[in-house]
């Protein structure tokens, strides 16, 4: 066990695990915030997804001991962000959601979709989506909620 000091949504928290324990599980399981979901384990969902260090990251497969000082953001706090509000604003908009399961993770990826590429081509959220699953199958809501979130960005 050790003691890791992590930037989460803007504020320093602690916790004491295991180093090689996965991130999705400190946010969850030490720091109760179950905004983001445990998907499949191997990254190959993206139900949780987060932002590390200002990049979409598979929360699931990051051990702890690997956040060395990264910001951590998660769904909790996106509506703080700016692009973060759009696009909830638009998933909303679009009317999205269905069993709402994997949407967090999906916020968070269309959200860094946007901060890279602001209007974005169908290939570009194809690229950028296209590791996020819907068993629920919105995917054309997504598309138009994220092209729909690109024309309120400047």
């Amino acid at each position: 066990m050790e003691t890791f000091k992590l930037t989460v949504n803007g504020q320093t928290k602690e916790v004491t695990v295991d180093p090689g324990t996965p991130l999705l599980w400190v946010l969850r399981e030490e720091l109760k915030m179950t905004g983001t979901k445990y998907g499949c384990g191997i990254a190959a969902c993206g139900a949780c997804t987060v932002h590390l260090g200002g990049e979409a990251t598979r929360s699931c497969v990051v051990p702890v001991s690997l956040v060395k000082g990264r910001p951590v953001v998660t769904i909790e706090a996106i509506a703080q962000d700016p692009v973060g509000r759009v696009v909830q604003d638009a998933w909303v908009s679009k009317d999205v959601v269905q069993c709402g399961y994997c949407q967090s993770g999906q916020i968070m990826s269309a959200v860094a979709l946007l901060k890279a590429t602001r209007k974005p081509t169908d290939a570009n959220i194809e690229e950028s989506m296209g590791g996020n699953l819907c068993r629920c199958a919105t995917y054309v809501r997504i598309r138009e909620a994220i092209k729909a979130a690109s024309q309120e960005l400047k």
